[in-house]
């Protein structure tokens, strides 16, 4: 038997307790680095075809508005931001429940500018005054054969009429009002004829 030195001697029980090092292979390190690629192409095909939709959805109804607000400013109407209020509110349609929308919208907003205009110019805005009139759009919608949605956009343009006190005539801020929300419901409509409202681009009802 050969001689064993001293060193090898005192170093073996160090050698005996060393772990080695584990092996890898170049497949598990490169899976490692990239931690989404657990995703199959599929899966990612999917998750962009949901995302499509929400995104030409957005942009439509941004550029929607933006044209509106366009429109008011151009004819140097006061408030005219109720114009792309009113194209929020309809272009989240599509066209056959924007016709509808609009039709009773447009209806109750001119039902509601005629209204205020009277009541502000010959009665003030008083407080029994505002129920009063506000009564009083509840019958005249019913006589008309519109509908709450006439109702409730009238009521909206009789509060805004009678309410907020302005200093020009009452007739031309009633007038202002009927132009700003005509803004937007045309504008509305344009989109959702040149543009239509994809069925399942929006999931809840309208």
């Amino acid at each position: 038997m050969g001689k064993v030195s001293a060193s090898t001697v005192f170093l073996s029980p160090l050698l005996l307790k060393v772990p080695a090092p584990p092996t890898v292979a170049l497949g598990q390190r490169r899976r490692a680095c990239m931690p989404n690629s657990n995703i199959s192409i599929p899966a990612r095909i999917r998750l962009k075809s949901k995302s499509w939709p929400v995104l030409v959805h957005s942009a439509r109804t941004a550029i929607a508005v933006v044209a509106s607000l366009a429109a008011g400013r151009l004819f140097r109407l006061p408030e005219s931001y109720w114009a792309p209020v009113t194209t929020l509110v309809i272009t989240q349609s599509s066209l056959g429940a924007a016709l509808a929308i609009s039709r009773q919208r447009f209806a109750g907003t001119t039902l509601g500018a005629v209204v205020a205009g009277f009541v502000a110019t010959y009665f003030g805005p008083r407080m029994l005054v505002f129920g009063a009139s506000v009564f009083l759009m509840g019958l005249l919608c019913a006589v008309a054969r519109l509908d709450r949605i006439a109702y409730r956009f009238g009521g909206v343009t009789l509060a805004i009429v009678l309410l907020i006190p302005r200093s020009g005539p009452p007739w031309i801020i009633a007038f202002h009002r009927f132009a700003e929300v005509s803004i937007g419901i045309a504008v509305a409509l344009l989109f959702a004829t040149v543009w239509p409202e994809e069925e399942n681009a929006t999931p809840t009802n309208q």
